[in-house]
């Protein structure tokens, strides 16, 4: 295939291999240290042309997701970290990821989830995730159960925008895109799982709420939270007319996690944080959202 000027710049195709290529570093298939594969078999594999993916692997790595070497490829030297409080969890997994945790919560007749995020850029690559595999017979939930809570549309957040002039509206712009093209495959994935009758019940509701992300939140089946402090780093980024500006961003996919599980104790300080995060998310869904 030959990719079109658009894709060369940041258009659908270039969007569809850099989301593929996060997600399978944040979840370890590409782990630390290991290299990921040559940019004529991902062209080959994406279907995508060769300077498609060569955007692409400058995209991350001005995300700090690779370093590239002459002659040796592109090195993996970022993934999505996550510390374990619980003892369940780090007795049970050599390297927690987000999208195990997913992957679980998904194999249950019941899923709820509460999100709070910036774009849920990284939530749906995880839900399409788990909808293929419901797709291949390898899950059944018989409900899934989504809210999720994201910045106020009107709101000029302080990240992203251009290192030399915040006024500078683009970087705004371009993240009103993203969250728009996001939370609408979301929606479009999880009505197709019930219109289909994969899935009996699939409840999706999006609110927004006048604050500005300063971390994530999973909350999951009400037992299970993740939550992680967004870290402002500066870098390139390319806009979808292919132009590059230096921006100071937060970046969700590959942000430190912390994981907590309730159990039969109350004051365990997993139990009193899963809780307190419980409550903060349902204070701010009914006052704060519309």
């Amino acid at each position: 295939m030959t990719g079109t000027g658009k894709d060369e710049g940041g258009g659908k195709e270039f969007r569809r291999v850099a989301e593929e290529l996060r997600v399978r570093m944040a979840d370890g298939v590409y782990p630390l240290g290991s290299y990921l594969p040559a940019q004529s078999a991902l062209a080959t594999e994406f279907g995508v042309s060769r300077n498609t993916v060569q955007r692409v692997i400058e995209e991350l790595r001005n995300e700090g997701w690779i370093e590239s070497r002459q002659g040796k490829g592109s090195r993996v030297i970022k993934n999505q970290r996550i510390q374990s409080w619980s003892p369940r969890a780090s007795r049970s997994r050599q390297a927690l990821t987000l999208g195990p945790l997913i992957g679980e919560a998904f194999e249950r007749p019941e899923v709820t989830l509460d999100v709070y995020t910036l774009t849920s850029e990284s939530l749906d690559a995880h839900i399409r995730m788990q909808a293929e595999r419901i797709r291949a017979k390898n899950i059944a939930p018989r409900r899934i159960a989504l809210r999720v809570l994201l910045p106020t549309e009107s709101m000029t957040l302080p990240y992203p925008r251009a290192k030399d002039d915040k006024d500078d509206p683009r970087l705004q712009d371009r993240l009103h895109h993203i969250t728009k093209r996001h939370t609408e495959s979301l929606r479009e994935v999880l009505m197709a799982l019930e219109a289909e009758n994969l899935v009996s019940s699939v409840e999706l509701e999006i609110r927004h709420t006048p604050l500005t992300p300063t971390f994530k939140l999973y909350v999951i089946n009400g037992v299970e939270v993740l939550h992680g402090v967004y870290t402002l780093i500066e870098r390139a980024v390319v806009l979808d007319d292919g132009n590059k500006i230096t921006a100071l961003d937060v970046l969700g996919y590959g942000a430190t996690l912390t994981h907590h599980v309730k159990d039969a104790d109350p004051t365990s300080p997993g139990s009193v944080f899963v809780e307190g995060m419980m409550t903060w998310f349902e204070s701010v869904w009914k006052h704060l959202a519309d």
